[in-house]
């Protein structure tokens, strides 16, 4: 026998065992977000321990928006490199053609187990497209020390919160602190305010700018209502600034100490009480208020998703794996390790979680009770919703357009860009 036979024969060989490696060896490729890399790779170790697949875990770039063009790139090429997609909630309508649908490869009990809202934004057209890993939501921050000075409870309608508001800023000023105002927000021309925005309205019975059916709802009266609202605070209780504060710039305003209430996302529960800043022990948390009384609280509802691309070769395991990391075991690691909040509402009860996050048992209405941007049936045209519909109400706020003609205005430019998505 040849050397090049024996040589021909040990690679032939050798690629046999390779390929009953492989067979073995059930691997699924996941994209993870980098702010939580290390727990998806926990949840990837714990997963191979329980089932002994293993799940490769892919970084997304630092910037989540950065990942929608590779997303394109690899989903319009049908790429089966990756199985399982990370996903931000407003990307489910654009995307959602490309994702399997797992509704009857997930029980019944563990679709219960999640939060209506934030499971039902994964449900697009009766096809169940991702499931949440976990969620955000909009929030009221306060000052619980000053509510408890002036003998205030916490509000339970704008209004309410208003009047409180401005007697807190007003007396805190006659005591000398020239710095403070009543509440701080984010009103920039850019998607926070998309979020602000309706929950403003949405809590006042206006709707979310489009329904799920497709009808533009944003051109009613009590949407007007609630800009009015809003408008009226800017320069009385708010800062004239707050018409170019973004998250950041709000939130510092507040842990100066000088914002009596703020909204914001459940992050500042954190960098409020750390490193023994001012405010420590100082800030409570609840639901955002309502509008109208029968109406809801409807925080803007911000929660992450994983789904199974259509193209993957491993569909079944890809599910399994989607199934493990937003089950209550992974949630549970994810809220003590790394404060992010479940979607799964038997963990806002749980011990250990609660230790972590002690606003869990209060804020969970917000969560139950959330409003949803509307990218589901928008898909591929939300960005361009989003920012027709902030640009609008940012006129609106700064009394660069009417209120009534602005929302009539937008309804007809929403009308056009819907058709297109």
């Amino acid at each position: 026998m040849s050397l090049r036979t024996l040589a021909l024969g040990a690679s032939m060989l050798f690629a046999l065992a390779a390929a009953a490696g492989s067979a073995k060896a059930d691997t699924v490729s996941v994209f993870c977000g980098a702010t939580d890399y290390d727990l998806c790779v926990k949840a990837a170790d714990a997963w191979k321990a329980k089932t002994g697949n293993e799940a490769k875990i892919n970084k997304m770039p630092a910037t989540l928006d950065d990942a929608i063009p590779l997303y394109q790139q690899l989903l319009a090429a049908k790429s089966p490199d990756v199985d399982v997609l990370f996903l931000d909630v407003i990307w489910l309508g654009m995307f959602k053609n490309n994702l399997l649908d797992i509704k009857d490869k997930v029980p019944q009990a563990e679709k219960d187990a999640h939060f209506a809202s934030t499971l039902g934004a994964g449900d697009i057209g009766g096809e169940l497209i991702a499931l949440p890993a976990y969620m955000d939501v909009g929030l009221m921050f306060y000052r619980k020390d000053l509510l408890e000075k002036y003998g205030m409870q916490p509000p339970k309608t704008w209004d309410e919160l208003a009047a409180q508001a401005k007697e807190i800023q007003d007396k805190e000023r006659a005591a000398g602190n020239k710095d403070m105002w009543g509440y701080t927000w984010q009103a920039k021309s850019y998607e926070g305010l998309t979020c602000d925005a309706i929950e403003l309205i949405a809590s006042n019975g206006g709707g979310t700018i489009i329904s799920d059916d497709g009808k533009v709802t944003i051109d009613n009266p009590d949407a007007a209502q609630a800009i009015e609202r809003a408008k009226g605070w800017i320069g009385t209780i708010s800062p004239e600034g707050v018409l170019n504060y973004d998250e950041e710039a709000s939130r510092a305003v507040f842990e100066a100490g000088n914002s009596a209430f703020h909204r914001n996302w459940p992050y500042v529960w954190g960098t409020s009480q750390g490193g023994g800043g001012p405010l420590v022990g100082k800030v409570g948390m609840m639901p955002l208020p309502v509008g109208k009384d029968g109406q809801k609280s409807s925080g803007c509802l911000g929660p992450m998703y994983f789904g199974v691309n259509k193209y993957s070769a491993k569909p079944e395991l890809a599910t399994e794996f989607v199934r493990f990391i937003t089950g209550p075991d992974m949630q549970k690691m994810r809220a003590i390790e790394g404060a992010y909040n479940p979607s799964i509402s038997a963990l806002y009860t749980d011990e250990d979680v609660l230790k972590k996050l002690p606003f869990l048992k209060d804020t969970e209405p917000a969560f139950a009770d959330s409003a949803t941007r509307p990218s589901g049936y928008t898909g591929t045209s939300y960005n361009r919703v989003s920012q027709a519909f902030y640009r609008a109400v940012h006129d609106m706020l700064t009394g660069d357009e009417e209120v009534e003609a602005g929302l009539k205005k937008l309804a007809g430019r929403l009308e056009k860009l819907k058709e297109s998505r």
